[in-house]
């Protein structure tokens, strides 16, 4: 799906990404405090998650075409990757105590 996009087009994705991104990386930090990765982990983790959860979806033939599901599919994945690695974060944690 990337590959077809312009590059502009690319670069405007990207950057709505990460403005939502460190909106929702600020509010999990205030939400989750030193559990967290900070403010610009949480965005750089949502920002990967978005784009490898679209990738996936694509690769499996989900039709990522339609925007409200390429955003719903994106958004899903990115905090389904915080969430995994939140949980990984804390059972290293609990291990190493």
């Amino acid at each position: 799906m990337f590959l077809h996009l312009d590059t502009t087009w690319l670069l405007f994705a990207f950057l709505i990404i990460a403005g939502f991104g460190f909106f929702f990386g600020a509010a999990l930090d205030a939400i989750m405090k030193e559990n967290g990765f900070g403010p610009t982990g949480n965005t750089l983790l949502f920002i990967f998650g978005f784009f490898a959860a679209v990738t996936v979806a694509s690769k499996h033939g989900i039709s990522v075409s339609d925007l409200r599901l390429a955003v719903a599919c994106g958004l899903g994945g990115a905090f389904f990757f915080i969430s995994l690695l939140a949980l990984i974060k804390a059972g290293m944690a609990r291990l190493g105590s």
